[in-house]
C-alpha cells in the first residue's frame, strides 16, 4: 500500500489518498499462524491519533490503540484512570488515519472485569463509535468466559498475559513475570485458556523467555511480544518509547530514533529565530502585489 499527501487549502494540513486497497481483516491475522508457525512475523504498534497512524501504517499489519495514552498523552502515572471515552475517541482518530492496518483498542480498567455483559456492553461501544476492528483485554483464565462470550457475539478479542500493567496494584510493579515455576505454569496456563476461549491472538508482556516460547507453542493462536521473545509470532512496542521520546523506557524497548532531541533541537532553533526578529522571513510573509 502506498500513500500520497496533498494540502488541504481548507485546513493547509496533509490529508491522506490511498490507493485503492483492502484493510486486514482479524481472521487474516489469525490465519498467519498456520500449524503453529508464522513465517512472516506479525508487526504492530501503538497509535493514537491520525496523522500518528497515517505515518505507521503502511509498516504495520496492526495498530493497537493501547491504554498506554494514559502516560504518553496525559501525562497520568498508570492506565487505571482511563476511560472508554477516551479510548473511543483516539481508536475513532486512528480508524480514520489507516488503511492497511488492523485497529485494536484497549479496553480500560473496570470497562469488563464484573461480567461478560458488562464487557459487552464496553466492546460494543468501542468498536460502534471508532470503527475499530476489535478489542484487546487483560487477564487469563479469570477473564476466558469473558472472551468466549465475546468471541460468540461477533466481537474479535486479543488477550493479554504476563505483564499486565491494569494489575499494577496487584502485581507490586512492573518487573518481569514467570520467574517462579508456579508463576510460569499459571502465564501458560492463562494463554492456553485464552486461545481455547477464542481468542485471534494474545499479547505476552514481560515474561522471562523460556515462558514466552512456551505459551508460543502451546497455543494455536499468534502471540504478539513485548519484554518476551522474538520466537513469538509478532512484536510490538509503545511508539513513543520505540521512537526516543521519553528518556526513561522499559529494558525491553529498543530505540530505533531519538526524536526528543529533533523535536528540542527544532523548539531551540525556532526559539532563537523569534527572538533575533530572523522568522519570519520574506518567505512566510505576504507583501503587497
Amino acid at each position: 500500500m502506498s500513500t500520497t499527501f496533498q494540502l488541504d487549502t481548507a485546513t493547509s494540513r496533509a490529508t491522506p489518498t490511498p490507493q485503492p486497497m483492502r484493510r486486514l481483516t482479524v481472521p487474516k491475522i489469525r490465519q498467519r499462524k498456520k500449524d503453529g508457525v508464522t513465517e512472516q512475523p506479525l508487526v504492530m504498534l501503538t497509535a493514537y491519533t491520525a496523522r500518528q497512524a497515517q505515518l505507521l501504517d503502511e509498516h504495520c499489519d496492526l495498530l493497537l490503540v493501547g491504554d498506554s495514552l494514559a502516560q504518553v498523552i496525559y501525562g497520568l502515572p498508570s492506565t487505571i484512570p482511563v476511560t472508554l471515552e477516551m479510548m473511543a475517541n483516539h481508536a475513532a482518530a486512528v480508524v480514520r488515519g489507516s488503511y492497511h492496518s488492523v485497529v485494536i483498542v484497549d479496553m480500560p480498567f473496570g470497562s469488563y472485569e464484573a461480567s461478560p455483559r458488562q464487557a459487552f456492553e464496553s466492546a460494543s461501544r468501542l468498536l460502534k463509535e471508532s470503527g475499530a476492528a476489535g478489542v484487546k483485554l487483560e487477564g487469563g483464565a479469570a477473564m476466558a468466559e469473558t472472551v468466549a462470550f465475546l468471541a460468540e457475539r461477533g466481537i474479535p478479542v486479543m488477550g493479554h498475559v504476563g505483564l499486565t500493567p491494569q494489575a499494577v496494584n496487584v502485581l507490586g510493579g512492573y518487573a518481569a513475570r514467570g520467574r517462579s515455576d508456579a508463576e510460569a505454569e499459571k502465564i501458560v496456563g492463562d494463554a492456553k485458556a485464552l486461545d481455547e476461549a477464542g481468542a485471534f491472538a494474545i499479547v505476552v508482556e514481560g515474561v522471562v523467555e523460556p515462558i514466552a516460547i512456551s505459551v508460543t507453542e502451546g497455543v494455536s493462536c499468534p502471540t504478539i511480544g513485548i519484554g518476551a521473545s522474538a520466537q513469538c509470532d509478532g512484536q510490538v512496542l509503545v511508539c513513543e518509547d520505540m521512537l526516543g521520546m521519553f528518556e526513561r523506557v522499559p529494558r525491553f524497548v529498543k530505540r530505533y530514533e531519538e526524536m526528543a532531541e529533533v523535536i528540542s533541537r527544532a523548539a531551540a532553533t525556532y526559539a532563537a529565530e523569534v527572538r533575533d526578529r530572523s522568522f519570519p522571513g520574506e518567505a512566510q510573509t505576504y507583501q503587497p502585489k
